[in-house]
């Protein structure tokens, strides 16, 4: 199941890919990213993972207003970082690599914040995702998710989307998960409407 599902969904983005960055989200997400910078904090020459970066919009936002800034982006489908990859700006600072968020090619501690932007409701394995995020954390790392929630407190709201649906998180429900990886909930920030930034840090100790 789940190999069928991560194709089905590698399948609809690399159909996207080419005119991803001309579709209508793609407004809705420069409104979010431009809010969402507004929060971030990093090191002077930070090292940072954008977990489902699709075209690179996010990072190549990072690397101009952080220059000093070396980012590596991640993503299921090939198309999409073909497209990221012919208009990344920012080489050889910003490199695009393929790969599962559920198993990520990288060494524990290597990052000093992890971003994962409107990704989070397409994990079949949320918890798996978390638990990667923290082990690629450095001590004190942050981690920036920024995905439609829902008020519901019960159960992820799971919606008739794709063939498996797609899931939303209520803040609390975000607690959790990630509370059981290690990392501690420091925030949350609505962005726009329902989306909502919640930021996570990998303890010091």
């Amino acid at each position: 199941m789940t190999h069928n599902f991560l194709s089905n969904k590698k399948l609809l983005f690399d159909r996207w890919a080419m005119s991803y960055d001309w579709l209508f989200p793609s407004v809705i997400y420069l409104a979010i990213h431009k809010r969402l910078l507004e929060y971030v904090d990093l090191p002077e020459q930070g090292n940072v993972l954008d977990l489902g970066c699709g075209t690179g919009r996010l990072l190549e936002r990072l690397a101009t207003q952080f220059p000093n800034l070396w980012g590596t982006g991640l993503d299921l489908s090939s198309n999409m970082l073909q497209v990221a990859r012919l208009s990344n700006r920012h080489h050889p600072r910003l490199i695009f690599v393929e790969g599962k968020a559920e198993s990520l090619p990288f060494g524990e501690g290597q990052f000093d914040a992890v971003f994962n932007t409107i990704s989070f409701l397409h994990y079949l394995e949320p918890q798996q995702v978390l638990s990667e995020v923290a082990r690629v954390l450095a001590p004190g790392g942050r981690f920036y998710l920024v995905d439609i929630t829902t008020k519901k407190e019960t159960e992820s709201q799971q919606l008739p989307i794709s063939s498996l649906g797609i899931k939303l998180y209520s803040p609390k429900q975000r607690e959790l998960l990630a509370s059981s990886t290690g990392l501690l909930c420091l925030s949350h920030h609505y962005l726009l409407g329902p989306v909502l930034l919640t930021i996570f840090a990998k303890p010091t100790y």
